[in-house]
């Protein structure tokens, strides 16, 4: 928390905002929760004056947030950085055709004596004032949303089928994220996406990838960091201009490959691993491949690095 708070002051975020975030912390406190297991330590901070603005007031204001754009924006990062600043136990939600209303509030279940009501993470997150962190929200059954409308509007109840009608916590927030074009996505419903402030996240810029790269991995070379940097926006450029498509437009990629070059992998496979073999084709992962070997050497070493 402390942390991540003089990390937006100095990335001056409105103070007003800053200090909206105390009092949310001071008037709904975590401490003693028995969800504290919940709290998210986030393993990278997210990059982006304007988009941390909008996404602090919006949840300050009481409204659901939906993150949406494209691959490497940072959707689910921004997430959890927000339930950790907001210091709020977490549940997360990866939405899939298989997932229903039952998925999300619970159900009954058999405990060995009796039958009893299993809470689900929408449940319990609204109960307990946490944060549901809804995770593709565009893949799921419109049908096992409806549950949710109540929830997620003035109302802000969930009638449990058989039990009783809970109301939803004050401090409990939904922040959803949405990608563009991977399979078995689709358009909100009118619905839902009036249940939300849908913020569509900026694809990452070179002077914020530079600074990820420095706080991920600070004995890097600065020259070699430079160069990995540039490789990751031309990735992007070509996915963009339709020359590949966005398989190896992979942040968590680029990190994974510096990583293992890190625990001495050669560059060359450890980018082969992490970026060219995300896509199946073979004349794209040769171009991806050329791509790479024109910015990082194959041979490069941890010493290197």
């Amino acid at each position: 928390m402390t942390d991540l708070l003089t990390f937006l002051k100095e990335e001056q975020i409105d103070p007003a905002l800053i200090d909206g975030v105390r009092e949310f912390r001071e008037k709904y406190p975590a401490e003693g929760s028995r969800y504290a297991n919940r709290l998210i330590a986030p393993e990278a901070v997210y990059y982006g004056n304007a988009v941390w603005e909008k996404a602090i007031a919006a949840i300050l204001t009481g409204r659901n947030l939906l993150l949406a754009g494209p691959k490497a924006t940072g959707k689910n990062v921004l997430a959890d950085n927000l339930c950790a600043l907001f210091a709020r136990p977490a549940w997360n939600v990866s939405f899939h055709i298989g997932m229903d209303a039952y998925g999300l509030i619970g159900m009954d279940t058999y405990d060995g004596e009796k039958v009893v009501f299993r809470p689900g993470p929408v449940y319990l997150a609204a109960k307990e004032g946490g944060f549901a962190v809804l995770d593709e929200v565009n893949m799921a059954k419109n049908e096992s949303l409806a549950v949710l409308h109540a929830a997620l509007d003035h109302r802000r109840v969930i009638d449990v089928p058989g039990y009783d009608r809970i109301d939803v916590s004050p401090a409990t927030r939904f922040i959803g994220t949405m990608n563009y074009g991977y399979a078995g996505t689709r358009d909100l419903n009118e619905a839902l996406s009036s249940r939300f402030v849908i913020l569509s996240m900026p694809p990452i810029s070179g002077e914020d990838l530079t600074r990820l790269l420095a706080a991920r991995f600070p004995g890097m070379k600065e020259r070699v960091r430079d160069q990995f940097v540039r490789l990751f926006l031309e990735i992007m450029k070509k996915a963009e201009e339709g020359e590949i498509t966005e398989r190896a437009l992979d942040l968590r990629g680029l990190l994974d490959a510096i990583a293992l070059i890190s625990c001495g992998t050669r560059a060359g496979d450890a980018l082969t691993m992490c970026l060219v073999n995300k896509t199946f084709d073979g004349y794209e992962r040769s171009l991806i491949r050329d791509v790479i070997e024109a910015r990082i050497p194959s041979d490069l070493s941890k010493a290197d690095l």
